[in-house]
């Protein structure tokens, strides 16, 4: 049975409860646009009684056909791209159609997490199949993982809030998948041999930020723990 739809501002503040306290109002206006449009969507969908674990399900499928799809010549790389883009709407969504709905729940939060992480593997998967030296992308993988385990401890450990809004976060990780995608495909276009240097890059990206933002979350995280006691 579906909850009660909630508004905007109804929505936000109860996104910001699940959220650390961070208010989606209060964001950059580009972070605010993309979740109001996750709201729009996920309320859609609510109305409709569409579930938000059906939803996850789906933009974990839609995770692993992008390493299916970078094989394939010539469009591969775009095809790849377009189904990280259309993955991280889903996993916008999914938490939207929960918030909008009022049907969150601590094993639904789970599974998100766990999509979320085997939708980062087949991402890297893909990123290894075009040309990305295996334990670069072994690293970017142990390291985006690493955040999300050091920011779990931490809750578990007694940090109230989300720490720091670090360089290393999902959302940077999606754009890296995105535009390395794009740009190696671009490159391939030019010369077929370019393709591998420009994904190696990429996945170098992907290491660089996971790694400095694990530190920020670290500092963080230090300070929060140690202030409460």
């Amino acid at each position: 049975m579906v909850g009660t739809q909630l508004n905007w501002d109804q929505y936000a503040t109860a996104w910001a409860r699940l959220h650390g306290g961070f208010d989606p109002r209060s964001a950059a206006p580009v972070v605010r646009a993309w979740l109001r449009f996750a709201y729009h969507v996920g309320f859609v969908l609510g109305r409709l009684r569409v579930g938000p674990t059906a939803v996850t399900v789906f933009g974990v499928l839609l995770c692993l056909c992008v390493p299916l799809l970078v094989g394939r010549a010539g469009d591969g790389p775009f095809l790849g791209a377009l189904f990280v883009l259309l993955a991280a709407v889903a996993d916008s969504v999914d938490g939207a159609v929960a918030v909008a709905t009022g049907r969150t729940t601590r094993l639904g939060y789970v599974y998100d997490s766990v999509a979320d992480r085997l939708g980062e593997v087949a991402w890297l998967v893909a990123f290894w199949l075009l040309g990305a030296p295996g334990a670069l992308v072994a690293a970017a993988g142990g390291l985006s993982w690493l955040h999300e385990y050091v920011r779990a401890r931490s809750v578990s450990a007694g940090m109230r809030e989300i720490g720091a809004v670090t360089v290393g976060e999902r959302p940077t990780r999606v754009s890296v998948a995105l535009v390395g995608l794009l740009v190696a495909g671009l490159t391939g276009l030019i010369d077929v041999d370019l393709t591998a240097g420009t994904i190696t890059m990429a996945t170098t990206v992907w290491v660089l930020l996971a790694g400095f933002g694990l530190g920020q979350l670290l500092a963080a995280v230090r300070r929060a723990l140690v202030d409460a006691g």
